[in-house]
């Protein structure tokens, strides 16, 4: 198990670079835009949006659980609070992080109660994805929640424990360094690897000024043939369009 003095903080993108994402790429351009530079799958299957209407962009700070052994980890939810890393795994919150949670797909481990997470809120946290469960649902606060379902248990009640934060973790099969960059709206969630998220933005800002105009089209009655995917032939008119509306 992770010692607490070993935890190291997230390294945190630019406010400009996060209000591009959360305006103009939504987690199915992510994953579509993403596919093509590379990462062929990037969704997290599993977690689901349990707060309908929400998208969050953020960064990953990660918690990762493990199975539980008698001689690492105690039993009891309140044994030794201070060495219980879901607690650190919150600590180091600033505005607009996301907690992403490995908790081995768990359907009977509550990660974190409406206390943890109020506390999360409090400090700036946005939302949190999880491989598993969380409990006290009906009294989560006002954030994002993707999860695989809810639980009366708390975190150590049954199978596993807290091991180590801001690690590599796979988030149901899905690989997220602590750092990389959350999108996550009613489609799912797409892990969006640092490195690649400047240009996956500017990718995002055309395909979204795009998707607009042909949108616009095929609602007026515009043949899908010309219009999705915007063809050669229909470029000049989108170009027109673009300039008209001081795109």
């Amino acid at each position: 198990m992770q010692d607490p003095k070993d935890i190291q903080d997230i390294k945190r993108p630019s406010k400009e670079l996060i209000d591009k994402l959360y305006k103009h790429v939504s987690s199915a351009t992510a994953a579509g835009d993403l596919s093509k530079m590379g990462v062929p799958n990037a969704f997290i299957q599993g977690p689901t949006p349990f707060t309908p209407g929400k998208k969050i962009v953020g960064p990953a700070a990660t918690l990762q659980f493990m199975p539980k052994r008698g001689d690492i980890y105690p039993d009891g939810e309140y044994v030794e609070p201070e060495t219980q890393l879901h607690r650190h795994a919150l600590y180091g919150t600033q505005a607009g992080d996301v907690i992403v949670v490995d908790a081995r797909g768990s359907m009977t481990s509550g990660v974190f109660g409406n206390m943890m997470l109020t506390y999360f809120v409090g400090a700036g946290g946005i939302g949190a994805v999880v491989d598993g469960c969380i409990r006290d649902f009906p009294e989560a606060p006002d954030m994002g929640l993707w999860l695989k379902g809810v639980t009366p248990n708390f975190h150590t009640q049954t199978e596993i424990f807290p091991y180590a934060v801001n690690v590599p973790i796979a988030c149901s099969g899905t690989y997220v360094a602590p750092g990389d960059i959350i999108i996550a709206d009613d489609d799912g969630v797409v892990v969006v690897p640092i490195h690649l998220a400047e240009e996956l933005a500017e990718k995002g800002q055309v395909h979204a000024e795009w998707e607009e105009f042909s949108r616009q089209k095929l609602e007026a009655g515009g043949d899908l043939r010309l219009y999705y995917p915007l063809s050669d032939q229909a470029r000049p008119e989108y170009e027109a369009w673009k300039k008209a509306n001081g795109k």
